[in-house]
């Protein structure tokens, strides 16, 4: 008679089939895709996990919590399953122990109902106990990961939305469009800061028409900038400064007197040298 880790081990790829034939083709991400890549890879990914669970029944396995933790990393990372609803992955994590639990009946049957009620719960309750583990260390990790791709996104939107554009020898404009909150405006201290340094930029304009909107923070940091800038020998002047962004800076108390100020960029450019 087999035991349930023999009889487990020679279902697994038939659990592949029946896993990937149940599946709502319709859903979004990676389960309603038609590329066949895509679709070998999964029933590869979903294939291993069945060939690693069988192993918490073989008494003589080893690091089975390694294999897991390869499985788990892999796939969590995976762009197909970053790019599925993690509703919809822990659906199918379920979807896997419901059959796994049909599987035990399976093997109740094959054995003509000699199994105890003991050894049936045990079985059971590894299942149980692993899922619950399994689900939550995925959730975990792909949350993480979806988090680090999301903030290194950002970071890099932001960087772009900051560009040093160098116009003539030692000229350049940065044209600031869109929201500027605190975390931003610090990008921009640095960024121009080093971007100037580099490319030897004597003259900067900041151009602030692409703003609507600058709180107090940022304004500060803004004129920290004009600041830095001339630590490095590079003079700045602002342009297309907004009326509700000149009223903030009148509000900190900023001196516009030694800072030269353009009603356009057209304007600025005219007098640089």
């Amino acid at each position: 008679m087999k035991t349930f880790y023999e009889f487990f081990k020679e279902k697994t790829w038939d659990l592949t089939e029946q896993w990937y034939a149940s599946l709502d083709k319709s859903l979004d991400g990676v389960y309603g895709s038609t590329d066949q890549v895509q679709i070998e890879n999964l029933k590869k990914q979903n294939y291993y996990f069945h060939e690693i669970f069988c192993e918490l029944f073989n008494e003589q396995a080893e690091a089975v919590d390694e294999k897991f933790d390869q499985w788990l990393d892999a796939t969590a990372k995976d762009p197909a399953h970053l790019n599925t609803p993690l509703d919809q992955i822990i659906g199918e994590f379920l979807s896997v122990q419901e059959k796994y639990y049909e599987l035990v009946q399976d093997y109740i049957a094959y054995l003509g109902d000699k199994l105890s009620h003991k050894e049936v719960n045990t079985i059971n309750r590894q299942i149980s106990t692993s899922f619950n583990k399994l689900i939550r260390e995925f959730s975990r990790r792909n949350i993480e990961e979806s988090d680090r791709m999301l903030k290194a996104q950002q970071e890099m939107i932001t960087e772009l939305s900051s560009p040093v554009i160098k116009i003539k020898h030692d000229v350049a404009i940065l044209p600031l469009v869109g929201d500027i909150d605190t975390h931003r405006a610090q990008v921009i201290f640095d960024k121009t800061l080093q971007q100037c340094n580099d490319i030897q930029i004597e003259e900067l304009v900041i151009d602030l028409s692409g703003v609507a909107i600058i709180d107090t923070m940022v304004a500060a940091q803004i004129f920290q900038v004009i600041d830095g800038l001339k630590l490095i020998g590079t003079v700045a002047s602002l342009s297309g400064i907004r009326p509700e962004i000149a009223q903030t800076a009148v509000q900190l108390g900023i001196n516009f007197r030694e800072v030269k100020i353009y009603t356009s960029l057209g304007q600025a450019l005219q007098h640089t040298k």
